[in-house]
């Protein structure tokens, strides 16, 4: 089978150390990385800007892999990621990553669940109810790695699955 084509949703500041590892694992094709400093100019040039960034990188993939960290869950742009990979029919999976270790070797904390703000179907049915988050059940960094390596690619294909076949009530 063929790599899934996916689109990572993280919180830069925080996350950008963990989610790099994640984007490594290899087994699925994840959009290129984008630097600090491109993402800079994204931003500098406007939502629309980054609405459009955000379109462009959405088109062709099959999935949205939140990598939930501390603060995932308050960004405004992985809620506007979230929003419109669900509405474009795109398979949508949370995975959480802040057992990783960064760049200065620290663990960080569980943020909340970033789909438990969204409805669906006119209010009647909660997006977390729908959507899995993946909590994997280790706090060694290497075990939290493996976990996920050994499992992303299902939980794809879980999301994906679970996106076509959803029907409201």
């Amino acid at each position: 089978m063929a790599k899934r084509k996916v689109f990572y949703s993280f919180h830069f500041a925080n996350d950008f150390w963990r989610t790099q590892q994640v984007r490594n694992i290899g087994v699925i094709e994840g959009d290129a990385p984008v630097s600090k400093n491109d993402w800079e100019e994204v931003k500098k040039k406007g939502d629309a800007n980054i609405e459009k960034w955000i379109e462009d990188h959405l088109s062709g993939k099959s999935c949205l892999v939140v990598l939930i960290g501390s603060e995932t869950a308050s960004r405004r742009w992985i809620k506007h990621e979230i929003k419109r990979a669900w509405s474009l029919g795109k398979g949508v999976v949370g995975v959480r990553i802040h057992n990783l270790k960064d760049q200065d070797s620290k663990q960080s904390t569980a943020g909340s669940n970033p789909f438990s703000t969204f409805t669906l179907c006119d209010g009647k049915v909660q997006m977390d109810s729908v959507v899995d988050v993946y909590n994997p059940p280790y706090s060694t960094s290497t075990d939290v790695y493996n976990y996920i390596a050994n499992n992303i690619e299902t939980w794809i294909e879980n999301a994906i699955k679970t996106r076509n076949d959803f029907k409201c009530p």
